[in-house]
């Protein structure tokens, strides 16, 4: 195969030594892949590596690419990415992707933690209580936000208010308000999530701005959008290009 010096290099940093199965049997894809995620798109920012492959990992779930998750989650370890942040990851991902389709990855982090002699559970990045959850994460919302939460609560239908309760007490106040990754690394990862999931766009809208909010300005999007690219496919990229033009045009 005909893979570039710094597609090898790259990829080396992510998992030394590996020995790629898809390699032996299908070179010519391998080949075009790797070139190009690992050189062409990588080369295209300096997107730090830690951030890059966290960012990829969110997307994974999102995906529901099992075998890939594994992969990354390996590579962000591999590069000095702490336990409890890989765990956060798949922690967060559960009011944005579902338990359903979240505790598959949560088994497999468990087991390459295991395999890596980690210790579970990991201590708690628990910041609320049951007591606090509603409003500290009502407080985090604002935050991210800003006044449109209030006009969110106002313009509710009575016998739709429960759900912004539960964005709030819930999606907010149980996750986001954790410890273990910053506001700005957290609503990078959400859009990661919904960049993958496909079908978001609304809510791709809304996260693009309150990651504009917290200090990810439209470069860095634009820097997520590109190295998330080789793994979500172009349909997805373009979709989340199109949200990014009409939030934070040029």
């Amino acid at each position: 195969m005909s893979i570039s010096k710094t597609a090898y290099q790259n990829h080396e940093e992510l998992w030394p030594n590996y020995q790629s199965k898809a390699g032996a049997t299908d070179p010519e894809l391998i080949e075009v892949f790797d070139n190009f995620a690992f050189d062409e798109v990588i080369g295209h920012d300096s997107m730090d590596t830690k951030i890059r492959v966290l960012m990829i990992m969110a997307s994974t779930i999102g995906s529901q690419a099992l075998t890939e998750f594994k992969m990354m989650a390996n590579a962000a370890l591999n590069v000095g990415v702490t336990p409890v942040e890989v765990k956060e990851i798949v922690y967060q991902a559960v009011p944005y992707v579902g338990i359903a389709k979240v505790i598959d990855f949560l088994y497999a982090t468990n087991k390459i933690f295991s395999e890596r002699n980690i210790t579970l559970p990991l201590e708690s990045q628990s910041t609320t209580t049951p007591e606090s959850r509603l409003e500290k994460g009502l407080a985090k919302q604002k935050e991210i936000f800003g006044d449109m939460i209030d006009n969110l609560y106002k313009s509710s239908p009575k016998d739709l208010l429960h759900i912004q309760h539960y964005l709030s007490a819930n999606c907010f106040g149980d996750f986001v308000t954790r410890n273990g990754l910053d506001l700005k690394t957290r609503e990078m990862v959400t859009l990661s999530f919904l960049i993958a999931l496909g079908g978001t766009e609304s809510q791709m809208k809304g996260h693009i701005r309150g990651n504009a909010n917290v200090g990810n300005d439209r470069q860095t999007l634009i820097n997520l959008m590109t190295q998330l690219l080789p793994y979500v496919g172009y349909p997805r990229t373009l979709n989340a290009i199109n949200c990014l033009n009409e939030v934070l045009p040029e």
